[in-house]
């Protein structure tokens, strides 16, 4: 069993852009970044009700350099467009990885089906670390639709794992990653539970995002609430008092510096100022009108 080392809970949200009003879960400024390696961060967006409107709201376009973003929708619809000409719609169950690389620009709007009519937005946003070996690879962009991703039941109609990224009893994911990580969506029915393998040695996060939840028998954790667990270990045990919304993140640690600052996130300062310098200068590309 991997025992429970810390629970943090929720700060005070704030917006990103006009689109996004998030809760920033975990961050690997404020938990260290090698206690989470290898991921940097999460953002819980809403879940927000909009009003109609006739301009999309969302975030412009920006650079990212040096990891990947991972945005799950559980409620609206986003398009998304990138300097490397890719781009898309995900709607409720979708999921779009970004691996940023050697750098990119990319803008976040609600869809404009979803703007035009509005409705409650509901998402999440992880960002996942690249090993300094490929923080130069090329950006490029996955879109993982609802479809796609293998949904596997829980014992005793406990609920069911959607598995994004890794592999859950034999189900692999669609996502394709760079270290080793699993990404499990998973849903737990009131009054049931369910105990999940996990790789010994992983570094191991579970984010509750709505319900309550008795982890390992022992610990009560509420909704916005992240759970981290000492890396040795191959399980944890999970009963729902009422229905929950769970993130399982584990991946094996990048044991590396991590120097970030806002969209860049490098190996040391130099690296930083170099990725400052190639945005300034042109060459994350630029998105077509």
């Amino acid at each position: 069993m991997k025992q429970i080392q810390a629970v943090y809970g929720a700060p005070h949200g704030h917006w990103v852009g006009d689109g996004f009003p998030v809760r920033s879960l975990f961050t690997y400024d404020r938990m260290g970044a090698e206690h989470i390696s290898p991921f940097l961060m999460l953002d819980h967006a809403g879940p927000h009700t909009f009003k109609p409107a006739k301009r999309p709201r969302g975030v412009g376009q920006h650079p990212h350099r040096g990891f990947e973003t991972v945005t799950l929708v559980y409620e609206g619809e986003l398009e998304h467009r990138d300097s490397t000409g890719s781009g898309g719609k995900i709607g409720e169950g979708d999921v779009q990885w970004m691996t940023a690389g050697a750098g990119i620009l990319h803008e976040e709007f609600h869809s404009r089906a979803f703007t035009a009519r509005g409705g409650r937005l509901e998402m999440v946003q992880l960002w996942v670390n690249l090993p300094a070996r490929d923080k130069d690879t090329p950006a490029a962009y996955q879109t993982l639709l609802d479809a796609d991703i293998p949904s596997v039941p829980l014992d005793d109609e406990a609920g069911r794992v959607r598995v994004v990224a890794g592999a859950y009893l034999g189900h692999a994911g669609p996502a394709s990653t760079f270290t080793p990580i699993n990404l499990w969506d998973v849903r737990l029915a009131a009054g049931r539970h369910a105990t999940l393998p996990v790789p010994d040695g992983h570094t191991t996060l579970l984010v509750v995002l709505e319900g309550t939840v008795q982890v390992n028998g022992e610990t009560i954790v509420r909704d916005e609430a992240v759970v981290s667990f000492e890396r040795r270990g191959e399980e944890l045990h999970l009963e729902a008092n009422n229905g929950a919304k769970l993130l399982l993140l584990s991946g094996e640690p990048i044991e590396e510096p991590v120097v970030g600052h806002g969209p860049f996130v490098m190996n040391s300062v130099e690296e930083i100022h170099q990725a400052f310098a190639d945005f300034q200068r042109g060459k994350y590309g630029a998105l077509n009108d």
